[in-house]
């Protein structure tokens, strides 16, 4: 018997009855919440993916009139009385008639042409006739005769660089009104180039020569192109990849599989990791210091520029490296070193090959931001004006010559820096046509990293 009296049906308190698929106040905030964190991240892919076609978009507008150029298309008679004076043919004596000399001879063949086809603008003067090309033009037709010698004496078909006021008059960047405020062109002009172009005799098509010509003076902004500073880069990116790459990923491999774990290591492992934070005209400073002020290479030359780099670079690829080499699972290592493999061939056999992908990849994007360093370069001295192209990267004069190295050149992002630094609009567009050719080497070296990464991965 029990005390306890069982409760009767009707005293029985009413329970809630709520089903498993209804949603309460509490799963109602946790969805609102989730909702709203999915629309932040959206939001922000979405600002960021407009902040890219906006810089994109903008660049490609300004920078894709340096890929066309406008040409006249005349006939010049090579007078042998003015480039061949001694009558001999001989492309040294022929290299003593300087550019004035040739200069003469276009002017008559553009107010020849202007004649022929009987144009007639009030108000245009002789001047303004023989300033429609450009001060390069002169040198094209003289590079093309010494080439050549038979071509002295005959009439020949020439396409000469516009001036570059006619060039960005077909090009939208210059117009009539425009033309009425500055003294290096006039209406005139414009309507005489209008009246050629009309004919056939002035054309605008694609600019092969900007990426083949080195810089040009301030006074020839058409004749500019980027052939040198692609030449320097591409230097400058095999100083870094035959320095960095196995300096940087024996080094990794040491620290990762076979240095002790100790104060030493654990202090180089704190610097590697500050290096990689230090401002890149830190570096420059270095290798002012070092590699100019001590050890005495040349200004300006693609070695020192690539050495500079080859310090900046040395910590990203460092760390990279042995990121991928940390995300390989220490089972692999103990089963190598179970069936009898030795330290070093569980970490060149069986480790390295499965942290390759991550080590390519880390090792381009270290290469793509070097490509695209400034300040280090200017500290150097690659700022400075080069015309000429840098002879072959290997030595050719004997044991301890640097070849092309050594000798003075430019590099992309310096030459985006200088052109901007100009005061005729011409160059700000060869500035940005610079930078749509940087950023198709860095997409190609992103989209090399993803190949290699997808080819040499492998499951385990």
């Amino acid at each position: 018997m029990t005390d306890i009296s069982m409760p009767q049906s009707g005293d029985t308190p009413a329970r809630k009855k709520t089903a498993l698929i209804a949603v309460d106040e509490r799963t109602r905030r946790r969805n609102a919440a989730e909702k709203r964190f999915r629309l932040y991240g959206a939001s922000a892919i979405g600002i960021a993916m407009l902040a890219l076609v906006v810089l994109l978009s903008t660049i490609i507008r300004d920078g894709s009139g340096a890929f066309r150029q406008t040409y006249l298309a005349i006939p010049v008679t090579l007078s042998a009385d003015i480039v061949d004076p001694n009558g001999n043919r001989d492309p040294a004596e022929m290299a003593k008639v300087l550019t004035l000399g040739y200069g003469r001879i276009l002017d008559a063949a553009v107010e020849d042409a202007v004649e022929r086809e009987n144009i007639r603008i009030e108000g245009l003067t002789e001047a303004e006739i023989k300033g429609l090309v450009s001060r390069d033009a002169s040198a094209q037709v003289r590079n093309r005769v010494l080439a050549d010698p038979e071509l002295v004496g005959q009439t020949v078909d020439f396409d000469v660089l516009a001036n570059g006021r006619v060039d960005g008059y077909f090009k939208g960047r210059v117009t009539l009104a425009s033309a009425e405020r500055v003294s290096n062109t006039s209406p005139q002009q414009l309507m005489l180039a209008d009246e050629l172009r009309d004919r056939g005799l002035m054309v605008t098509r694609f600019n092969w020569n900007f990426l083949t010509n080195p810089d040009a003076s301030d006074q020839r902004p058409e004749a500019a192109g980027v052939g040198v500073a692609i030449l320097g880069s591409l230097y400058m990116m095999l100083v870094v990849l035959f320095l960095a790459v196995p300096i940087g990923v024996a080094a990794s491999i040491y620290l990762e599989e076979f240095a002790p774990k100790n104060r030493w290591t654990d202090v180089i492992e704190v610097n590697i990791s500050n290096l990689a934070a230090v401002p890149s005209i830190v570096f420059g400073i270095l290798g002012l210091a070092a590699f100019i002020n001590f050890a005495g290479l040349p200004q300006s030359a693609s070695i020192v520029g690539g050495l500079v780099l080859t310090l900046m670079t040395l910590p990203t690829i460092i760390i990279s490296t042995r990121a991928a080499l940390k995300a390989v699972p220490p089972s692999i290592r103990d089963a190598a070193l179970g069936v009898g493999a030795s330290r070093m061939q569980s970490v060149f056999h069986h480790v390295l090959p499965l942290a390759l992908p991550g080590i390519l990849t880390g090792t381009i994007i270290g290469l793509a931001q070097a490509l695209g360093e400034t300040a280090p370069l200017l500290l150097i001295g690659m700022v400075a004006f080069v015309r000429n192209y840098p002879g072959a990267p290997w030595p050719l004069e004997g044991v301890g010559s640097l070849g092309g190295l050594g000798d003075p050149a430019s590099a992309l992002p310096v030459q985006v820096y200088n052109w901007t630094q100009r005061s005729d609009p011409a160059f700000v567009e060869r500035a940005s046509g610079a930078i749509i050719v940087l950023l198709f080497f860095l997409l190609c070296m992103n989209v090399l990293a993803i190949y290699l990464r997808r080819k040499f991965e492998r499951r385990w």
